[in-house]
């Protein structure tokens, strides 16, 4: 432990800067690949926030997306649906979706309204010999879903109720990306960097389940041509930046949260390289953080943050916030804001911290307003926005 604590005192950090106050690394002895992956100076902004509730009593609320100015669709995990909620706080359960498996980690998962007419989800499905995370879309008419497809179900099926990933991200394309996980277990992690299967990955597929001709493995022998990246953990955030770049926010182990810039056809390293260890503390494999042929991530955090949503600010409202990603942080129960140069990380932010709420997902309004959603039983719905 004396050991530990001397490590962690010598972990470099750019001179002058301060970090953001947090406990002291799980895995000291790893030391970044570069300066400034991880503990960025804490920044402070200038723009104060102003939080609103729109909703209460949402039933451990997953993801959130805009139907119109004045109703949102928030996917309730631990029911398994769907549900309308209106600017007034009002809910509507929505009808005709498939069942899903509920337990744990799995339900109800992401939400979508890209607008090309169709509302897209993602869910734990149960299935033979387990179940996988699945998505599906339809039309939303009235608080019914009609013409319902399931459009891509992740293979093959595990018994494990954790780990399912689920957010959607739309490509200006016309393409769907689908994040994954590797289910948790040990049968599900040893296939993250196994290209005949579609656990521990970040896949791509058109907006009817059908295949990019421009995927990367597309035309590979013993390849699932759906596959984007690998070696992926559990992947609950993902956003596009301005120039349309795929970057995503997974779980590490005990340490090792990660933010990638996603590549197509990258090898992410999961779990044959990772910052973290396992929740017992023994080291992962060979406690190797880096190897020819695998990503670094921009930016990791040790200990972990618990990340699910997040956005590149586009600045409307709070130029400020320009082009600064949001991220939900569960474990550290606050909006986390990381402020880029480029692809660099340069400063961090802890917001929100006083209200105590693990934030599932974070969206972006037309006026530059953010919407968050809380993980509890009585879940909510917040808005925020500039104090004026």
């Amino acid at each position: 432990m004396l050991r530990r604590l001397m490590l962690a005192a010598l972990i470099a950090t750019p001179a002058c800067a301060a970090p953001v106050q947090q406990a002291a690394p799980n895995v000291p002895e790893k030391t970044p690949a570069f300066a400034g992956q991880t503990r960025a100076e804490a920044v402070v902004a200038k723009t104060q926030l102003k939080v609103s509730e729109i909703a209460t009593g949402l039933n451990k609320p997953w993801g959130v997306a805009l139907l119109d100015k004045n109703r949102f669709l928030v996917s309730e995990k631990a029911a398994g649906r769907l549900t309308i909620v209106g600017a007034d706080g009002s809910k509507t359960p929505v009808t005709g979706t498939p069942a899903t498996d509920t337990r744990a980690q799995g339900g109800m998962l992401g939400v979508a309204n890209p607008g090309d007419g169709w509302i897209y989800w993602s869910y734990a499905e149960l299935r033979e010999g387990g179940n996988g995370t699945a998505v599906a879309r339809g039309h939303l008419v009235g608080s019914e879903m009609r013409d319902v497809a399931v459009i891509f179900h992740q293979m093959p099926s595990l018994d494990s109720v954790q780990h399912f990933g689920g957010r959607l991200v739309f490509p200006k394309d016309g393409s769907l990306i689908i994040t994954l996980g590797d289910r948790s277990i040990l049968p599900g992690r040893v296939q993250s960097q196994q290209l005949d299967s579609l656990i521990g990955k970040i896949v791509r597929v058109n907006r009817d389940g059908t295949i990019p001709k421009n995927n990367p493995f597309v035309n590979a022998a013993g390849v699932r041509p759906e596959i984007w990246s690998y070696g992926n953990r559990n992947v609950q955030a993902a956003a596009l930046d301005a120039q349309g770049r795929l970057w995503e926010v997974e779980h590490g182990p005990q340490g090792g949260d990660e933010l990638n810039q996603i590549q197509m056809g990258r090898d992410y390293g999961w779990p044959t390289i990772s910052y973290g260890e396992e929740y017992s503390g023994k080291p992962i494999n060979d406690n190797a953080s880096q190897a020819p042929g695998m990503e670094q991530p921009q930016y990791y955090w040790d200990p972990v943050i618990g990340p699910s949503g997040m956005i590149f600010h586009s600045g409307k409202g709070a130029p400020e916030f320009k082009g600064n990603i949001f991220i939900g942080g569960l474990r550290v129960a606050s909006l986390v804001r990381l402020v880029m140069n480029g692809d660099k990380v340069v400063g961090e932010q802890r917001l929100l911290t006083e209200r105590k709420e693990r934030i599932r997902d974070v969206i972006e309004g037309p006026g530059g307003e953010i919407y968050l959603l809380t993980d509890a039983v009585d879940g909510k719905l917040l808005k925020v926005t500039p104090a004026r």
